[in-house]
Parts: structure tokens; sequence; C-alpha cells
């Protein structure tokens, strides 16, 4: 599509904007202001979305139970979730023009990478956990011969899931795949800026045959919907895409509660190491500057810290500078556009924040201000680098999940492990040498949940992903995401 049509369709775009409770749209109790839906491009409120308070997440959580234990879904044949969930992949196809543009007017991601990456991650989820649920098999261990156990898994019941803006539909896709082939019931709260995309989800969801009450979807503030859902009793776990903070907050509110697992999939600061002997700087250079301006860095996983050997660091670092001022910044409706704003005043003003803190500390080599090719209105950044950064200091230590790169030399292998290890994050890695060996030693010795090796970015579902230490914990993605939505029960038999 032309840049011409999509402005047109976004022209013409209606929204769904109430809370999606029980198969259908309902009001909310009316204590909670309404969301004001921005669009980060143009800094107008485009939509206004209905905001959960205790009580509508009380009303969710009670008609997922209902759903769960009348077994409409839990106990139906693990083929007919298949079934029902392709014809739900199908109908996300089907929509997948009029999602991707609810996505890119909610929070900015480029067109072209919504209708690209964001649409297709969904339906790629869904479909791999609806053909994993009539695949799963459960265990019969070996036993004396008068005795027989059996080990089963179990949907583990009502299932809370919070997810974050800035991959609205790929996070939300991690969580209800696995969480709805096992035969949980979920509650979803979507984040405050990405509302309406996963409300059009879940009413696809509902059109495809998922039973009323499986799947419910509750905008609304992180303090009042969120907290809400993690202190309720009847929610028999948990699982969070987003920040430190908050996730810390969730392990509170369990602990207050019933105790519910809490699966949390947290920020990151992650390395990306390049040697002298790496295979290509250009593509080491391509693939820094591309991981850290995708999604306006605006992603968990952005190689904010670039670990470069000192006899190629000057290569490098004009390398990388060079691919962030020749990076198309401008309209997220335009195909050709390769980042777009950020996504809200807010995050704007932490990221220039941060900024300021590097322009004290380190050398400002490119950006910090918003883009000549941005328009007037809107939240925008142009790709920034730093170079001459420290580890200790605060734009290397502190997720700014922004396009912001941190340049930091090093001599040797022993430093550049030492380096990358230095931080309280452990989400991802990268890691650019010839040598297979050092690609071993290195990617053994980063305390981190994926390390990419002459990559960054690269995986399939089935890959499990996730962090270590204040990353988070559990997996997304993958047979082993099932772990977080299944609870092993034994039945040991005389006979």
């Amino acid at each position: 599509m032309t840049t011409g049509t999509w402005h047109r369709a976004a022209a013409d775009l209606s929204a769904p904007t109430r809370l999606f409770v029980d198969g259908d749209w309902r009001d909310p109790d009316g204590t909670e202001d309404p969301l004001e839906q921005v669009n980060p491009a143009t800094g107008v409120t485009w939509a206004t979305v209905a905001a959960a308070g205790p009580a509508d997440v009380d009303r969710a959580v009670a008609a997922a139970r209902r759903a769960f234990d009348d077994g409409r879904w839990s106990r139906t044949s693990p083929s007919h979730r298949r079934d029902v969930m392709l014809a739900w992949a199908d109908l996300v196809e089907a929509h997948a023009d009029d999602l991707a543009l609810l996505v890119t007017t909610e929070m900015g991601k480029p067109i072209g990478d919504t209708r690209g990456i964001e649409v297709p991650a969904l339906l790629k989820t869904i479909r791999w956990y609806a053909e994993l649920a009539d695949k799963l098999v459960d265990e019969l261990p070996v036993t004396g011969p008068d005795e027989l156990a059996l080990v089963t898994r179990e949907p583990v019941g009502v299932v809370g899931a919070i997810v974050p803006w800035n991959f609205p539909l790929t996070m939300a896709g991690w969580k209800l795949g696995p969480a709805l082939a096992t035969g949980n019931s979920v509650v979803l709260k979507p984040a405050e800026y990405t509302s309406t995309s996963m409300l059009e989800v879940a009413r696809l969801a509902t059109e495809a045959g998922l039973p009323d009450g499986v799947l419910n979807v509750l905008p609304g503030r992180g303090p009042v919907a969120g907290d809400a859902l993690a202190r309720h009793d009847d929610v028999d776990t948990l699982t969070f895409t987003g920040s430190g903070a908050t996730g810390r907050s969730l392990l509170h509110a369990a602990a207050d509660s019933n105790l519910k697992p809490v699966w949390l999939e947290l920020g990151g600061k992650s390395p990306n190491v390049v040697f002298a002997d790496a295979p290509n700087l250009d593509v080491a250079a391509d693939m820094a500057a591309w991981g850290v301006f995708f999604n306006s860095g605006e992603m968990c996983t952005a190689p904010s810290r670039l670990l470069v050997q000192r006899e190629v660091l000057d290569e490098v670092t004009a390398k990388v500078v060079a691919r962030a001022r020749s990076r198309v910044v401008g309209d997220p409706l335009d195909e050709a556009t390769e980042t777009g704003p950020i996504v809200s005043a807010r995050q704007l003003d932490t990221i220039r924040e941060y900024v300021a803190i590097g322009r004290d500390e380190a050398d400002l080599l490119v950006g910090g201000e918003a883009p000549d090719t941005a328009g007037p209105e809107g939240f925008w950044l142009a790709p920034t680098v730093f170079g001459g950064v420290d580890n200790d200091h605060r734009i290397a230590r502190e997720e700014i999940f922004g396009p912001v790169l941190s340049i930091i030399a090093f001599d040797d292998e022993e430093e550049a492990v030492r380096l990358a290890n230095d931080t309280p994050y452990g989400l991802a890695a990268g890691v650019w040498t010839s040598d297979l060996s050092r690609a071993h030693r290195v990617s053994r010795a980063i305390t981190a949940g994926t390390v990419w090796v002459n990559c960054y970015e690269e995986g399939g579902l089935s890959v499990p992903f996730g962090g270590r230490k204040q990353s988070g914990n559990g997996r997304d993605k993958s047979v082993h995401a099932i772990d977080k939505f299944t609870a092993l029960k034994t039945t040991w038999i005389a006979l």
C-alpha cells in the first residue's frame, strides 16, 4: 500500500474501546478515568479507551474461573483446541492490515514493521502452539511390578497476563499461545498505550470459536488493574513482560495474596561484543545499528552497549555513526520509514534525560535531538550514539529504552567478558568473531538467556526466550513455555 493509502485508512480508523469480558464488550465500573490513546507521531488523541477498575478485574477473573471450571475449554480435546486456535490465526491474517494500522497508530512502530513483523509474529505463535496442543505427551516412569506411576500435565487454571507496549501483539502471543493451547483461561491486561489492537485480537478469537470467558482483555492502569490482577486470590499464575520496578511490585502482590507463581521477562542492557577478528565488520556495524535503533530502541534485547576491541574501535565507530545518520526516521505510515517516533511524551522525556547525562559523561557522536525528517508534532529523537563511554557510566548501566547506543572499548577477551557481565541484567548478548573456540568460550562465559554469535535478534519459536539475573525468570517461546501454564501431577497406583 502507498503512504497515501495508509493515511486514508488511518483517517477512517475505528477501534474497540470497551472492556472485553466473558465474550462480549462491557462498560467499566466507572471508578477509573478512561485511557487517552495518543498517536505518538502527531501527539493527537485518536481514541479514548475504557479503564478497568478493581470490580472489573473481579468480574473478568470470575468469568475466566467459570469457563475453566465448567470445562468448556479446559476439558475439550487438544485437537479441538488446535482447530479453534488455527481458525483464530486465519482471522488474524485476514485482518492483518487493520491490526497493523492499529499498532502503528497506538505506539508509532513503522507500518512496514507492524505489517511485516508484528502481526506475522502473532500469527506464527498462535499457529505454532495450536499445532503443539495435540502433540504433548505425559510421562510413565519405570516402577516396580506392583505399582504404576503417572506424571501428567494439567492446565494451571486462571492465568493473569500483563503485556508491554513495545511489542503488543508479539508479547501477547507469547503468553496466549501456550496458555490457551494447554487449556487455561486468561485475563490479559494490555499496556495503557496499546489497548485497542489487543481488544481486536480478542474479538477475533471469539469469532473463531474460543468460548466465552476463556480470553478476557482489560485495558487499565498498571497500579490499579495490574495490581488487582496480581493480588487476586483466584488467579493461579501471573506472567508479565515489562520493567523491573513493576516486576518487583508484582512479586510483592503475589506474596501478599495467594503466593501465585510470577513469571517475569524484564529489562536488559545487552552487550554486543565485536572482536577484531569479526568475520565482517560491515555486517557487525549494520547489526549493531539496526539492533539498537529498530523499534526506536524500545526493545528489551536492544544491544545498547557496543563493546569493541580497541584495535578496530575507530573503524567500527565510524561505520555505526554512518549508519545512524543514514537511518530513515519519520512518518510511520511510510513503508520506507525505518524508525518511528517514541511511544509517548513521558518516555521521550526519560530518554532526553539520559541524553543529557550522556553529554556530561561521554562524547555525543551523532543524534541527541529530534530529526530534521520528523514533523513538528509528536515525540521524536534521532538515532543517538555516544563514544568514549565507560561501563560505569549511567548511560551504560541503566536501561534507557530508546535509540541510544553506548560504545565501550576493550583490549582482550578477558576484559570483554568482564565488561559484558558487569551489569545487573542478563537477557541477551552478541558476539562477533571468526574464532570458533572463542565463540564458544565467550558465549558460555556471558551470563544471559540468549547469546547470538555473528548475528543479532535471530531465532524461532522452537527456542526459548528469557533472562537471568534482573532480566527475569521463566521462558517464553518453545515447548519450555508450557511449564509456566501447567502443573505436574503424580498419580501412584498400587496394582
